[in-house]
């Protein structure tokens, strides 16, 4: 691969909006984003994504008037943004994670009795009287992520929010789910189960 030098003249042609430069800055910098990425994540998803959003902070950086004043560090600059995002990306997808292992379902106990099975039924009435009762917004989302269990892009996607704001809206959904849970069944229930 032949490295490159860039100058003034290139960034103004890339921020101007010259499809020869921007064609020439995506293919460049994909190929050496790619050789960065491919090492440090697995999915072929991930290194779109944090390459994509990579680009997308780079040129809105390079926008801004005076914001690069070495134009010829513009590859340390990208790489520079390129570790940004990747660390924000690892940090997303551990907090993800968890997320995800708080919402899996609990493995059905043996030897379940007919109390056990009735006061089944009746938290699930409550759980879904509490649900109805709930702003629209919240009701839906925790809907689609805990009991349809849906992926987490395509209710990002829905609902128009990024990974990290859609963990924001899910911790305030659930606690709103809680306090109410907390009102109708009783702290002492939910003690008991913690």
């Amino acid at each position: 691969m032949q490295f490159e030098s860039f100058d003034a003249c290139y960034i103004e042609s890339l921020c101007a909006g010259d499809l020869g430069t921007q064609e020439h800055f995506v293919g460049y910098f994909t190929e050496l984003l790619h050789l960065k990425l491919r090492s440090r994540l697995q999915s072929s998803h991930a290194i779109e994504d944090v390459r994509q959003e990579t680009f997308a902070r780079v040129l809105r950086v390079l926008r801004k008037d005076g914001s690069l004043r070495q134009p010829e560090r513009l590859g340390a600059f990208v790489n520079t943004v390129c570790n940004n995002v990747l660390l924000e990306h690892y940090r997303s997808s551990s907090r993800s994670r968890s997320i995800d292992e708080e919402g899996q379902p609990e493995l059905p106990a043996t030897g379940i009795d007919v109390v056990e099975v009735i006061a089944a039924k009746q938290l699930k009435v409550k759980v879904h009287e509490i649900l109805v009762e709930l702003p629209q917004r919240d009701r839906e989302l925790l809907k689609a992520v805990f009991l349809d269990e849906r992926d987490r892009d395509e209710v990002c996607l829905e609902f128009g929010v990024d990974r990290e704001y859609l963990r924001v809206l899910l911790y305030r959904a659930k606690q709103e789910f809680k306090t109410e849970y907390v009102k109708r069944v009783g702290a002492g229930y939910s003690a008991k189960r913690a």
